[in-house]
């Protein structure tokens, strides 16, 4: 049987000469004017529509609108799509599974597909395929962007990232070594390497940056001190998800290092990150759209204002495009000229999921925006976690509880966090290490920051 390989089914000179990474990548987007981007991204939107037509699932989302081919021409008609989210993708998978019908994949004389999941982080995991052309450009993304911000050949790279069937650990291995020529340590989530041998393989192999989830990385640092290893080890880098988590205090605990924050989801890949300058996540416009919806109306937000990021990715137009995906992860786009000449938009970074948000006495509270409300505070480790309940009144109550190493004023924290969510929650503290239990910080890649127990 005749069928092409992974590697003949993609012209992999022909994408970096339409995703130049390294020099290339920045004399390109710096020497760009926006009407020469969006005449890129409406070459590349018409293919991804055209295969979008092509998928079971988007015929039956578009068609129950009425919509039909040929009326969706160009970026500006977006909009008269309808969004979909993983609630969407988990039916279609419920109706045809195992798979779903989202991703397009064919019979015996199909291109290859890359299969993993999801981390599970809000439900079931979902299923996640890739085409050669799709799997590539993803891990081109990131590679180029950990080379923006200063990773070079002779770094030597630790990944916290989850393996097994989730996709985060597979994607960043591939991302380093197929673009960046650095030296990649796979080392996975603390079920995987135990912590202690992290902070070892470290100090053996000269690790020089760090890339993960940062909660688990600011927990490293504290197993690398109590081991009598932070001298050895010369982290230079930290690039991971600060979000709203504190970057202060990564880069103090490990001696310095320059940490840097990227944003993406397991459907879409990296969608954007910081430039060397660190002002701002860049979005990755040559590669994704980024659309700012309000969470209650899907209307678009003015600039500045926090909405739902619904992503378009541009070059997914071989296995399971994606076109209008709401990621119910929320930001709000940075106004005012970068530091860099980058014609991409930038954006505040992740501030929270709308669909993980509590609603207290008419305000929207997003638990991961406490992390930046207790930032440079030496009295806290940064751990914390919220529980939502509801009492007999049927009134909510949010429960703030976060770790402190001693000396804490919790009337001066609980006006904190009054002041910085605008609404009254309670505090307690515990001690350090009382919340892994609930976080699970050890075993997920996501540490859990909101338990519900309303039981709704």
């Amino acid at each position: 049987m005749s069928f092409p390989t992974y590697f003949e089914a993609l012209d992999h000179r022909q994408m970096l000469e339409d995703y130049p990474i390294g020099d290339a990548f920045v004399r390109r987007y710096t020497g760009m004017s926006r009407d020469e981007l969006r005449a890129i991204q409406e070459r590349q939107f018409q293919k991804v529509m055209k295969r979008g037509w092509e998928i079971p699932f988007y015929q039956r989302l578009w068609g129950a609108k009425g919509i039909e081919p040929g009326d969706i021409r160009r970026l500006d008609d977006l909009a008269k799509l309808p969004a979909y989210d993983k609630s969407d993708l988990m039916a279609s998978i419920a109706d045809h599974p195992p798979y779903g019908d989202y991703a397009g994949v064919g019979g015996e004389d199909r291109a290859p597909v890359i299969f993993h999941t999801t981390s599970g982080t809000t439900g079931r995991p979902q299923a996640l395929l890739f085409g050669p052309k799709g799997r590539e450009i993803t891990n081109l993304l990131v590679g180029r962007m950990y080379r923006w911000q200063g990773l070079s050949p002779s770094d030597v790279v630790q990944s916290v990232y989850g393996h097994g069937m989730i996709n985060g650990g597979h994607y960043i291995r591939e991302a380093v070594t197929h673009f960046t020529n650095s030296i990649f340590l796979s080392a996975g989530t603390g079920v995987e390497t135990r912590s202690v041998n992290q902070v070892n393989l470290m100090a053996d192999f000269g690790v020089t940056a760090l890339v993960g989830f940062i909660d688990y990385i600011r927990k490293l640092a504290e197993v690398a001190e109590a081991e009598g290893l932070l001298d050895r080890i010369g982290i230079r880098m930290i690039c991971g998800h600060l979000g709203t988590e504190d970057r202060a205090s990564v880069e103090k605990a490990w001696g310095g290092a320059k940490a840097y924050d990227w944003y993406g989801v397991g459907d879409t890949g990296s969608i954007a990150g910081e430039g060397p300058e660190r002002d701002g996540l860049y979005v990755w416009e040559d590669a994704q759209y980024l659309e700012l919806l309000d969470v209650d109306t899907g209307a678009p937000v003015a600039p500045g204002e926090t909405g739902d990021m619904v992503v378009t990715c541009l070059f997914k137009d071989d296995i399971a495009p994606c076109i209008r995906f709401n990621t119910h992860d929320i930001t709000h786009e940075l106004t005012g000229a970068n530091q860099t000449g980058m014609v991409f938009r930038r954006i505040a970074g992740f501030k929270g999921r709308s669909d993980n948000m509590v609603k207290l006495r008419g305000i929207n509270v997003f638990p991961h925006a406490i992390g930046s409300l207790i930032e440079n505070r030496a009295d806290l480790t940064g751990e914390y976690v919220c529980r939502v309940s509801r009492d007999e009144n049927g009134r909510d109550e949010l429960l703030v509880v976060l770790e402190s190493r001693g000396g804490t004023d919790e009337a001066q924290l609980g006006t904190l966090l009054r002041q910085g969510l605008g609404v009254e929650v309670s505090t307690r503290l515990v001690a350090p290490g009382e919340t892994a239990a609930d976080t699970q910080i050890d075993v997920r890649q996501k540490p859990i920051r909101l338990i519900d127990e309303r039981k709704l």
